[in-house]
C-alpha cells in the first residue's frame, strides 16, 4: 500500500525523463550556437586575409623600388 501511494503517475515526475529532456534541449541549443560561431569566425578569417593581402600588395611596390637602391641584407 505504501508503494502505491509513493509512486508517480506522470512521466515528467521521473528524474530520468526530465534530465534527458534538459540535456537534449541544451544539446540542440549548443548545435545552433556553434554553427553561428563558426559562421562568424569564417567571416572574420576572410576579412583578416583580405587585409593581409592588401597590406602585402601595398608593401610590394615599396620593397621593389627599395631593392633597386640597395641589395637585400643576408
Amino acid at each position: 500500500m505504501i508503494t502505491l501511494a509513493a509512486s508517480s503517475s506522470s512521466v515528467f515526475d521521473q528524474p530520468g525523463t526530465l534530465g534527458f529532456l534538459v540535456v537534449f534541449g541544451m544539446g540542440v541549443i549548443m548545435y545552433f550556437v556553434f554553427r553561428s560561431m563558426t559562421r562568424h569566425l569564417r567571416k572574420i578569417n576572410e576579412v583578416a586575409r583580405a587585409e593581409a593581402a592588401k597590406v602585402e600588395a601595398d608593401a610590394a611596390p615599396q620593397a621593389h623600388t627599395a631593392g633597386n637602391a640597395a641589395p637585400p641584407a643576408s
